[in-house]
């Protein structure tokens, strides 16, 4: 995300919704849009998140976010408005009071992600996800027979990390549904799993962590190995596509270290 406020065109396109803009300041989270702002105008107050209007993957992860959000009231913020106009496309969200999460060991936000997680173990399978079928890791599956037991009908947010799950006084909100598809109910809880062994946790802590979350702990163990060896493929590659990304390297390492214990 870059710290540049948007263009004249952009505020012209949501000021329609907002009103007249009294304040706007960048957010502290986010990477994947173009504009991520917070919005005081006349009209409300909103967090507003912006792509440049252009055919490709950013379009349809957005036109997803916008269908999925009705169904996710529950555990997201409500989608306020959206427009796609000119150069540009935006959603407006209403403002929660959250901040982003901290995976560390010893994290008090801790309690209300894995709440989180539960909830969104929670909600039916959208209609309109049906059709979203969870592929992203069948490229690093040992084959067919392996990738089977990614499929599943349950919801999946298919990101979760401390910028994406949102702790305040009033409990935790996932927000950036950029890509929920329908796959096995253990792909969240085992995202948060990597994440947890990421910020510190020893492989068998985080594992008893989020032993809380149904849908871990009724999930089938084979399918949860399978998908943590995926990771590791996946990072493996990426590592090696682009070694200036140091961070592939400690994912790399991460999943390295869950695969291991896993398979002591």
């Amino acid at each position: 995300m870059s710290d540049r406020l948007p263009d004249s065109e952009f505020l012209s396109l949501v000021e329609q919704f907002t009103g007249p803009v009294k304040e706007m300041r960048p957010t502290k989270r986010g990477f994947s849009s173009d504009v991520l702002i917070l919005v005081d105008g006349e009209l409300g107050r909103f967090f507003v998140k912006g792509i440049r209007n252009a055919s490709g993957g950013r379009r349809e992860e957005f036109v997803r976010e916008r269908l999925i959000n009705d169904s996710v009231q529950s555990v997201s913020p409500r989608l306020s408005w959206h427009t796609d106009g000119g150069d540009w496309m935006a959603l407006g969200f209403e403002r929660v009071d959250a901040e982003p999460s901290r995976f560390e060991p010893g994290s008090p936000d801790l309690p209300a992600v894995l709440d989180l997680l539960g909830r969104i173990g929670e909600i039916p399978l959208p209609d309109l996800v049906a059709n979203w079928p969870e592929t992203r890791w069948d490229a690093f599956a040992d084959g067919p027979e392996e990738a089977r037991l990614l499929r599943g009908d349950s919801l999946i947010h298919g990101d979760v990390a401390p910028g994406n799950f949102l702790v305040g006084p009033a409990g935790g909100w996932a927000v950036d549904w950029s890509w929920p598809t329908r796959g096995a109910a253990f792909i969240d809880p085992a995202f948060l799993v990597l994440q947890l062994i990421a910020a510190g946790h020893h492989p068998e802590n985080a594992e008893e962590l989020v032993a809380q979350v149904p849908a871990w702990s009724k999930s089938d163990p084979q399918g949860i190995d399978v998908f943590a060896r995926a990771n590791l493929r996946m990072f493996r590659h990426r590592a090696e596509r682009y070694p200036d990304q140091s961070w592939l390297r400690d994912m790399e390492a991460t999943a390295q270290a869950w695969v291991d214990h896993r398979s002591a």
